[in-house]
């Protein structure tokens, strides 16, 4: 198995054991991803790799062929599967072969990355993400491929700079800070403008609204 197909068996279980240590409250504790509990990011990861086929028909149909919207039909549906089932889904399903088209198996491992972070962070429970994996998302979100990750505007006349690995993007206005942070504002996550340093912060703080 590659690297990245690795990378992203490796976080579907981590996701799985954190799933099993929470509590009613943390599962329904609003996570960083606007709208969704915990639970609910939670049933978006299993949506990717166990959704009954009729499920997201359904879904795409109620949401009127509006895929984005049909995802978090999808999810909030496969949310309310018992916490034991979510994390065995994972488990059983870690090693999974699908390719999402166009983003490919580095945007597969970029969701999971920033979506495990989007749980973990509001609970205070953090998770250290594995340098190298870091790199590949910051590469895939950097890379022109990050169809629904990061708009190119929102990059547009920044530099990135990773303070905890040899990693830059970019010209412009400097980003300064740990690679999951410049992961998370990419994505869209403001709550970590604190952690960035450098002028284009107030830059991509605007972006972010």
């Amino acid at each position: 198995m590659d690297p990245v197909r690795n990378a992203i068996a490796g976080e579907r279980r981590h996701i799985a054991d954190l799933l099993e240590s929470l509590s009613p409250a943390q599962l329904d504790t609003p996570s960083l991803c606007d709208g969704w509990s915990v639970r609910a990011v939670a049933g978006h990861l299993v949506a990717a790799v166990d959704a009954p086929g009729g499920l997201m028909f359904s879904a795409i149909l109620r949401s009127g062929l509006r895929i984005h919207r049909a995802n978090a039909r999808l999810a909030l549906a496969i949310a309310e599967r018992p916490v034991a089932e979510l994390a065995g889904s994972l488990r059983a399903h870690a090693g999974n072969p699908f390719r999402p088209p166009i983003v490919g198996y580095p945007g597969q491992l970029t969701d999971l990355q920033v979506h495990g972070q989007d749980m973990r962070r509001p609970l205070g429970l953090p998770h250290g993400l594995p340098l190298d994996h870091l790199r590949m998302s910051l590469d895939f979100l950097t890379g022109g491929r990050a169809v629904g990750f990061t708009p190119r505007r929102r990059l547009a006349g920044l530099r990135l700079e990773a303070t905890d690995l040899d990693w830059t993007f970019g010209d412009g206005a400097l980003l300064s800070g740990p690679a999951e942070a410049l992961m998370m504002a990419m994505t869209g996550r403001a709550s970590v403008l604190g952690e960035i340093d450098g002028p284009g912060v107030r830059v991509l703080a605007a972006r972010l609204g």
